[in-house]
């Protein structure tokens, strides 16, 4: 049986790496899924894939930094879809990097903006409909950057994922009581397009390749795998966790 029958989903940072297998897999176990990101081509795509697949999926693009985008994607699930069940709050950057000393303000600013600013924002209106029927599940793509692992030059990438932590906290804690579950999940290095952005050369990949105790790095739809536990109703009594899916790497680290 697929675990996601009659569920509604948002999910950002669609358009590619864990947003996008994460919206395949959502649509291939039953869910309709709402996608977002700031490239409408590569959505439509994925939306067609989804829809090739037998699955049902709707986009809007947007800029996640904006509270009226945050307000549109919830929108779009009710109107379309009537109701809204599970929330994925990928979207994130990398942001700038380097010695703490010659971070600018603009960089550390635009880390916390994408982040974790927006995240709150997808999660604060994501929060209505899901109170109103007595259940829900929001999950944030935090990383054990900055958690259990930590990296020079990161200062930015490293305060805004860890933000998320303590907003999961908060947020579960705050409306656990009233049947939503807020979780994050904890990537390790995952082939994506900010991977092989920030680890442009072989060494650097080979170096990032090793620090794992699996020796590889992950793939998108094993994170998706892992969204899809916190999603379902499998993981109906896990809340205000920090779920490493890291491949070892923080305990090849600690």
């Amino acid at each position: 049986m697929a675990r996601l029958n009659g569920k509604v989903a948002i999910i950002t940072g669609a358009s590619a790496g864990i947003g996008r297998a994460t919206a395949k897999l959502f649509a291939a176990e039953g869910a309709k899924v709402v996608v977002g990101a700031r490239r409408k081509e590569e959505l439509d795509k994925l939306v067609a894939e989804i829809a090739a697949a037998g699955g049902e999926a709707v986009a809007l693009a947007g800029d996640v930094r904006s509270e009226d985008y945050a307000r549109a994607l919830v929108a779009l699930a009710v109107d379309r879809f009537g109701k809204l069940d599970i929330a994925f709050n990928n979207a994130g950057i990398h942001g700038e990097g380097g010695p703490s000393t010659e971070v600018s303000e603009k960089g550390f600013s635009d880390a916390l903006a994408v982040n974790l600013t927006a995240a709150f924002l997808g999660a604060k209106h994501q929060l209505g409909p899901m109170l109103k029927q007595g259940s829900g599940s929001i999950i944030f793509t935090s990383t054990f950057v900055g958690y259990t692992v930590a990296f020079p030059g990161t200062a930015a990438y490293s305060a805004s994922k860890s933000g998320l932590i303590g907003l999961t906290q908060a947020l579960a804690a705050e409306y656990g009581p009233r049947g939503v579950r807020v979780n994050a999940v904890l990537p390790g290095a995952v082939e994506t397009p900010m991977y092989n952005e920030v680890n442009a050369t072989p060494e650097a990949k080979a170096f990032v390749t090793g620090l794992h105790a699996l020796k590889r790095v992950g793939a998108p739809e094993e994170l998706a795998r892992a969204v899809l536990f916190l999603a379902s109703d499998d993981a109906s009594f896990v809340t205000g966790t920090a779920t490493l899916v890291d491949g070892g790497l923080s305990i090849t680290r600690t």
